[in-house]
């Protein structure tokens, strides 16, 4: 059996168990409570997601560094980089606006009351994009290494590789020395994904038997339309731009990309799922390192997809609930907000409720609303997640098509860059 099919069994075992926990009262347990959800659940599962964050940093650095040496030719990454802008800003917008459509039609919160008690304070959602421009730019690249802050560590990257390309005849040990060390990294993350299967389950298990089932039933309209849009944007319109602009074979993608998902789903983190997606897109999908070591880390940064579809039909429920009419002005201005909150912005876990924010914040609503969502918005952020990651992998795959850096016979083999069982201090083939 691959990893993908223990990982996916992991997650059904993973939400069963979670939800006997549950429906059976047992995380009122102490014991249980101490000792199996915020204690082998919790242990199990911050361990590997800790391990993935460790390998973030070093794997964006050793992985940007010889794929721009490998380029040859500064121009193609300015190509990349503006397509893959373009790419995440439009599929960003494109979601929002399906979002807030099926919210509107549906006219979910419309008459209806749900008691809450405000337990959200808001947040600065992002930085201003003066700040942001200028954080582009790291002070001290040490400290955004330590803050794991992503445009600033590209930003080195392509600058390292830059220079280490203009002197690379001169000094071929060190080029020889990055790549080695970036096949040493991957091999680490290899070892990581093995023990993939129990960290999902722990995962999974911990954030169901926590979140109940009570609130779901309550936010029944909410929860079904933000799912219903956050899956209708992956496997229609995600997979609809991937075969306008490529053509290629869409199960095939669907087939590969199911491990970045399950991680990303069990996370609820883009950043921490980029080693899985690397690995995803460059071994399972043939895409080119030049183009894949800097579109996913850039992707996990700005791509927004899955968070910016629970911000529209967030915002359309809090202001039929409070009997708000948004208008079309207010509609584009969230759309906008939205848009631009996503650049720059942390790819951690609920960093989406954070960034609603400045939506509420920019169409009048009360922030204190976000305390109705917050309850099932676990699981809705797993979900978005998943999302998120998708369209890393597809504006990925699109821009390598375009500059003929993917090899479409890995791409059209199902078996390629599939993990095997590996034991540690076995040596790589």
């Amino acid at each position: 059996m691959n990893l993908a099919n223990k990982v996916l069994i992991a997650l059904v075992l993973g939400i069963a168990a979670g939800g006997a926990l549950n429906v059976f009262g047992l995380t009122e347990n102490t014991f249980i409570d101490q000792n199996i959800i915020n204690g082998i659940f919790l242990l199990g599962g911050k361990l590997f997601v800790n391990a993935l964050k460790m390998l973030v940093v070093p794997l964006v650095l050793f992985s940007l560094i010889p794929g721009i040496v490998g380029i040859g030719d500064i121009r193609l990454l300015g190509k990349i980089g503006t397509k893959s802008f373009l790419l995440y800003i439009a599929t960003t917008a494109i979601a929002i606006t399906t979002a807030i459509t099926l919210a509107v039609v549906f006219g979910i919160g419309t008459e209806m009351t749900i008691p809450f008690e405000p337990n959200f304070e808001g947040k600065q959602a992002a930085s201003g994009t003066l700040d942001i421009l200028i954080g582009i730019v790291p002070a001290n690249i040490f400290e955004a290494m330590v803050e794991a802050k992503m445009l600033s560590i590209i930003f080195f990257s392509i600058f390292f590789g830059i220079a280490l390309l203009s002197v690379s005849k001169e000094a071929p040990e060190l080029v020889n020395f990055i790549e080695q060390v970036s096949k040493v990294i991957m091999r680490m993350v290899d070892i990581v994904m093995w023990f993939a299967p129990y960290a999902v389950f722990c995962l999974v298990a911990k954030a169901i038997a926590d979140l109940g089932l009570d609130l779901v039933s309550q936010l029944a309209g909410y929860f079904v339309v933000v799912m219903f849009a956050l899956i209708f944007h992956a496997f229609v319109t995600q997979m609809a731009i991937l075969k306008i602009f490529t053509g290629l074979d869409i199960r095939m993608f669907l087939n590969k990309v199911r491990n970045a998902q399950l991680f990303a789903f069990s996370t609820s983190s883009s950043g921490a799922t980029i080693p899985v997606t690397l690995r995803t897109v460059q071994q399972r999908l043939g895409v080119d390192r030049a183009v894949s070591s800097f579109s996913v880390p850039f992707g996990a940064t700005i791509n927004m997809d899955g968070t910016a579809i629970m911000q529209g039909v967030a915002t359309v429920f809090v202001a039929n609930l409070y009997g708000v009419e948004l208008g079309i002005v207010g509609y584009v201005t969230v759309v906008v907000t939205a848009v631009l909150a996503s650049i720059g912005t942390a790819a951690v876990p609920s960093v989406g409720l954070v960034m609603l924010t400045l939506v509420f914040n920019q169409v009048g609503l009360p922030v204190e609303a976000i305390g109705i969502i917050i309850g099932v918005d676990r699981l809705i952020d797993m979900t978005r997640t998943a999302v998120n990651v998708t369209g890393d992998a597809v504006v990925t795959v699109i821009v390598a098509k375009s500059e003929n850096r993917i090899d479409l016979d890995v791409y059209n083999d199902p078996n390629a860059g599939i993990v095997e069982e590996t034991h540690i201090g076995e040596r790589a083939a």
